[in-house]
């Protein structure tokens, strides 16, 4: 049985991925693990007491951003109407697809040296999606023939679109469409 981690561990810990994720996403998997614990305050022995190797660094961090994501849904939908919570989540999907794809060669690292990142991916997404798809079906806000991994190949294709910072706006324009078309039966 592990034991829990103390407090302060814990926040160096959290620490660690927030920067990992900014930093591996923004220079690659090449930056120094030295600039990763600098960057989040804590000494590389610390970096190296919760992650012994990049790869381990590299997936943890991208597991922290799925876990962000996914485990968005239920608050959102304590704290909004269940459709806003739906198009709320969609800007958090396009904000972890910006994570990832600039996380994209760190990822492959990890792949290539035998791990998978991606093993839970698509079921958590799954499951986050259909929680709010249930709720504003129930709300009667949404239509009730929509599929969880419909939605999600749709805003994976949103996002495909409109990779780049400086397409936002269309990202949330096409975002905004197709939660009209989530509403609305022809």
């Amino acid at each position: 049985m592990t034991r829990p981690l103390r407090a302060d561990a814990q926040r160096n810990r959290e620490r660690l991925l927030e920067v990992a994720a900014q930093v591996f996403a923004s220079d690659g998997p090449q930056i120094s693990l030295d600039a990763v614990a600098k960057q989040a305050g804590v000494g590389i022995g610390t970096l190296y007491r919760h992650f012994p190797t990049r790869e381990a660094l590299i997936e943890a961090a991208y597991r922290k951003e799925l876990a962000r994501l996914c485990d968005a849904a239920p608050g959102l939908l304590e704290t909004m109407p269940p459709d806003r919570a739906v198009r709320a989540w969609m800007d958090l999907f396009a904000e972890y697809m910006t994570t990832k794809r600039g996380m994209a060669d760190a990822l492959r690292a990890v792949i290539a040296s035998g791990g998978n990142p991606f093993a839970q991916s698509r079921d958590r997404m799954l499951d986050a999606v259909g929680t709010l798809l249930s709720a504003a079906t129930a709300a009667g806000s949404v239509r009730a023939d929509v599929r969880p991994g419909d939605v999600l190949v749709s805003l994976s294709g949103v996002c495909l679109a409109t990779p780049e910072p400086a397409q936002a706006e269309q990202a949330g324009r096409l975002l905004d469409l197709l939660m009209d078309g989530l509403r609305y039966r022809g």
